[in-house]
């Protein structure tokens, strides 16, 4: 009779699957959508202005700045925005009205202007919480991303800028930059489609923020 016992006998290894590989980051990618972002926020700064009495006309780039965040996240949105911010302060018109160069921050938009970067990157972090629901309800989450930074970064930061630049007092420039928040609001639901729409398209974008 063989000595050897049942606890002697090989145990089958059990078979894990195997995690999913993780997203590797692209340095040429990355740069190429920062630029593509940053190209489409001045196309909308130029794009003819609606005029305000208050020296800070409408334009489209409050819709491009979200976007720009809601596609590439925060660090690579804001990095997008941040782009398009340092060339036109270095001169080149693309500003809102075809303007540039740093005398912008003498003016009344200063505040819309430097709230654009933390707008973007807000939009992107809020965003990214997109990955955690449906599909079916992601357009709702990026939604909520997108007034979130309109409404609580660069609205905010507009008005302080109209306080400072315009000379306003602080009631006046909340009753001023009121003008702008149903179009901002319209805005941010638009770039919420739009960007649910490439996230659609492209995963990945979702995946690697």
């Amino acid at each position: 009779m063989s000595g050897a016992d049942a606890h002697d006998e090989p145990v089958a290894a059990t078979v894990l699957p195997a995690a999913p590989p993780a997203p590797v980051r692209s340095v040429p990618t990355d740069l190429a959508l920062v630029a593509v972002l940053a190209a489409l926020v001045a196309v909308c700064a130029v794009a003819p202005p609606v005029p305000t009495g208050v020296g800070v006309p409408v334009t489209l780039q409050t819709f491009a700045v979200l976007l720009a965040g809601l596609v590439l996240g925060a660090r690579r949105g804001a990095a997008a925005v941040g782009l398009y911010v340092a060339v036109g302060l270095a001169g080149v018109p693309v500003l809102a009205g075809g303007t540039g160069g740093p005398g912008v921050l003498a003016g009344p938009t200063v505040g819309y202007l430097l709230a654009f970067v933390p707008a973007a990157a807000a939009a992107g972090a809020l965003g990214g919480l997109a990955r955690r629901v449906r599909p079916a309800r992601r357009y709702a989450a990026l939604a909520g991303a997108a007034l979130v930074a309109g409404l609580l970064v660069i609205h905010p930061l507009g008005i302080a800028g109209l306080v400072a630049r315009a000379g306003l007092s602080w009631p006046t420039a909340v009753a001023a930059d009121l003008v702008f928040l149903p179009g901002d609001a319209l805005k941010a639901l638009v770039a919420a489609g739009v960007a649910a729409g490439v996230l659609r398209a492209f995963p990945a974008l979702l995946r690697e923020r």
